[in-house]
């Protein structure tokens, strides 16, 4: 069920996109022969007055056709009304009203959940969450030899009690860096068992390290918004947390992308994952949806060939030169980039289904 609701998430942030594209196009009145949600094999399709609407089999992807290029229309090439002949300011509010349109639902997405489910509250809980284990065949970590996992709640470490505070993750740092590379005992709760474990901190520079990405400990409770003021003020603080974030992870990728490539998820990771965290909480299904409406926003407004920041830059290279650059050279660049962005996608749905069926296997 929850895989099913993440598909469908994913399925309409495509739907959210390629409609921005189609409707600043029938705003403007500029022809649109094709509006196709997934690709591969057409399971429906109606042919309206001037559009073919299709439902395809694979919905990891959508397009919005132009009869610019197509051989079998009968629309006149000198047609004031196709996207080659109109202004680059209307060709450029087409190419990005997808973006637009993600960026615009993503906040919507976020007032609703304010609205509906409400304010989170965090309310403390005794110990801190192993929130992240760093996993590796080759150096396992200290936590790796300890056996901790991810989703485990340290409760004491050493003679200290963890308790519930909001400086128990500095508290649990302090520790690891005051007992060296001693053999540390901690008290662990794994679900509904108390496991006593043994962690030993590796020296990384000038400090102690166990491998682990720590958090309080704390369940979230939801209240009602006390004001249209404040509904609007905790949407916006998310939307600009959730974008901040993404735009940090982004620039992480790129100025480190050896240690940081094996990150990369496709349509295949991004389905599992949000899965995972809505059988936890289906609440979660709102910061999820938002997160990737944002994130297709983003990634679709880089540069880049075959992606609406590509076609962007071609028209900021042709309002510089004050004519367009040839057909041959900008289909070739279309071209190489759409192969490549099919093969990594191919590459990363291949990638991320052998990690889920077989975790670790993928380097």
């Amino acid at each position: 069920m929850f895989i099913l609701a993440a598909i469908g998430v994913l399925a309409l942030l495509i739907v959210v996109h390629e409609l921005g594209h189609f409707l600043a196009a029938r705003w403007q009145g500029i022809h649109v022969n094709r509006f196709s949600i997934g690709f591969g094999p057409i399971l429906w399709k109606y042919q309206g007055q001037q559009t073919e609407y299709a439902l395809r089999g694979f919905p990891l992807g959508g397009y919005v056709g132009f009869p610019d290029d197509d051989p079998d229309s009968t629309i006149p090439a000198n047609d004031p009304d196709l996207l080659k002949n109109r202004p680059i300011l209307d060709r450029a509010i087409v190419i990005s009203a997808g973006v637009i349109s993600n960026l615009l639902f993503a906040y919507i997405v976020l007032v609703t959940q304010v609205g509906f489910v409400g304010v989170p509250v965090g309310v403390q809980q005794p110990g801190i969450t192993i929130q992240q284990t760093t996993v590796s065949a080759e150096t396992p970590s200290a936590a790796q030899q300890a056996g901790l996992k991810a989703g485990d709640i340290v409760l004491q470490a050493g003679d200290q009690e963890l308790g519930a505070s909001e400086q128990v993750s500095q508290q649990f740092t302090q520790l690891i860096q005051s007992n060296g590379e001693k053999p540390l005992p901690l008290r662990v709760k794994r679900g509904d068992e108390v496991l006593d474990l043994t962690v030993q901190p590796q020296r990384v520079d000038d400090t102690y390290r166990i491998g682990v990405v720590i958090g309080p400990n704390a369940i979230v409770q939801y209240r009602r918004p006390q004001s249209l003021g404040e509904l609007f003020s905790q949407a916006t603080n998310e939307y600009q947390r959730q974008t901040l974030g993404i735009l940090q992870g982004l620039g992480r990728l790129v100025s480190n992308f050896s240690e940081t490539a094996d990150q990369l998820g496709g349509p295949v990771r991004i389905v599992a994952d949000a899965s995972r965290y809505a059988q936890n909480d289906w609440r979660t299904l709102f910061t999820i949806t938002a997160a990737i409406s944002i994130n297709l926003a983003i990634i679709n407004i880089l540069p880049l060939p075959a992606l609406d920041g590509g076609q962007l830059s071609f028209l900021l290279v042709e309002a510089v030169r004050g004519k367009p650059l040839p057909e041959t050279i900008q289909a070739g660049v279309m071209q190489t980039g759409l192969v490549m962005l099919l093969g990594l996608g191919v590459f990363l749905i291949i990638k991320d289904t052998l990690m889920l069926i077989a975790p670790g296997s993928v380097p």
